[in-house]
Parts: structure tokens; sequence; C-alpha cells
């Protein structure tokens, strides 16, 4: 089931996102976020956007959202998206019944361009964003760095 995410699913979403956040270079954060910051977070993103979560048997096992591109006035018409899965389940589907149905609620906003950032490698997350449409637009080489390691980023689009 898919659903729009509430202020109760933080510490869940919290827990998928810390995965990545300690285990991989998928995300460039490096600090564990706290329940009390991922609610704060899906407060002000559907304030504008949507953040949908994916529950299988009552649990909460992804998330995806949608979020400025950037902060000038000028970029209004354009969002970036993420999508995140418990740890595990990658392969199973869930990614992109949650990404279409994020897809479907951008579809509904006086928007112009969607953004998806990858951090490489992950082509999984490549192969997503192709499958719905998206073009390679940019990559740009070593602009991360996490885990002794530089990390090159590539992004994605998509036009409406």
């Amino acid at each position: 089931m898919i659903r729009i995410a509430t202020p109760n699913d933080a510490q869940r979403i919290a827990e998928i996102y810390n995965y990545y956040i300690t285990n991989t270079t998928v995300t460039f954060e490096e600090e564990p976020v706290s329940a009390e910051i991922m609610k704060e977070r899906i407060s002000e993103v559907q304030q504008e956007y949507p953040w949908l979560v994916y529950e299988k048997e009552g649990r909460v096992v992804a998330y995806a959202y949608a979020g400025a591109w950037k902060s000038r006035c000028a970029y209004r018409y354009s969002v970036e998206t993420s999508v995140y899965l418990e740890h595990g389940l990658a392969g199973k589907g869930i990614g992109s019944e949650l990404y279409k149905e994020l897809l479907s609620h951008l579809q509904g906003l006086n928007l112009h361009g969607i953004i998806g950032g990858i951090a490489l490698p992950n082509e999984a997350c490549i192969a997503l964003h192709e499958k719905f449409g998206f073009e390679k637009v940019a990559h740009f080489k070593e602009v991360g760095h996490k885990f002794n390691k530089w990390i090159d980023v590539t992004y994605y689009e998509k036009i409406l």
C-alpha cells in the first residue's frame, strides 16, 4: 500500500535512511538523523510537494518524496526526487511502484522538470530513472567525499 507520509512515520523513515547514511555513499549525509529531524523534513516538504511511504504488512518499508530543486524563484517549476527502500528489498518492484506513484502526484502540480541526482555507482537507481523516461543530463566527477573516497554524481532529468 502506498500512502501519504504522516509524522508518525518519521521514526521508521529515519531508520531506513540511517542505514544508507552509515553504510553507503548513496547519500552524502554522514551523521544519522533523528526521528524528530525527519519529522521536520517531512513537514517542510509536504508544504508544497508529496512525501509517500510504501507499507508492506502494516510496516513502512520504503519512501519517496520531491523537494525544491534550488531555492531561487526561477527554479520553482523544477523538483528533485528521492526514493529509499529498506535494505535488502531492492529488485522486488517496490521502488518502481513507489516512484510511479510519486511521478503521478507530481504530474498534477504546476511543474516542468523532475531531477534525480544519483551518487555513483548505483546501477539500480539509474535503471529506475531510465525506466520512467528520465535522461542523463550531467556527470560530476569526485564532487562528494565519504568513507575516504571520492564519489561521482550523475543527474537524470524528465521534462513533463
